[in-house]
């Protein structure tokens, strides 16, 4: 499935796909030999579901939500509610409150979260290795 933007608002006008589907596909692939330690946390698969088929039921609105069904993923060190975040450190590791300005206004647009992803511990970014959830 091509995920890509303008892919995913062409097949979305046409009818011939609907944010269940790509939200499916995207939690079906999570845990694949090539996402291992890409993943430090996921949402649930049903909040997910949910959020998508609240979404297939807006699709009148796709030409005013301009990420209309695009799934997305934030670094690990990014607060999303009620998600924890650990910016790759278990010992850090709080639940946040709120989101952060640009979560909130990925979901307003019409994003789906899926979930947080690996980064170099506290995103230092020195060698870029350096995460007990893997190689980034």
């Amino acid at each position: 499935m091509d995920l890509s933007p303008a892919a995913l608002r062409t097949a979305y006008a046409k009818g011939g796909v609907t944010p269940v589907d790509v939200v499916r596909h995207v939690l079906s692939r999570l845990n694949d030999d090539d996402q291992e330690s890409v993943w430090i946390s996921t949402v649930d698969p049903e909040v997910a579901l949910i959020s998508a088929e609240a979404l297939t039921r807006r699709i009148a609105d796709l030409d005013n939500l301009p990420l209309f069904g695009l799934p997305f993923s934030v670094k690990d060190n990014i607060d999303v509610a009620g998600a924890p975040t650990t910016a790759a450190c278990p010992a850090f590791q709080y639940v946040a409150t709120e989101s952060a300005f640009v979560v909130e206004q990925a979901l307003k647009a019409g994003a789906i979260y899926i979930g947080k992803t690996n980064l170099d511990q506290f995103a230092t970014g020195l060698v870029g290795v350096r995460s007990p959830y893997g190689t980034p």
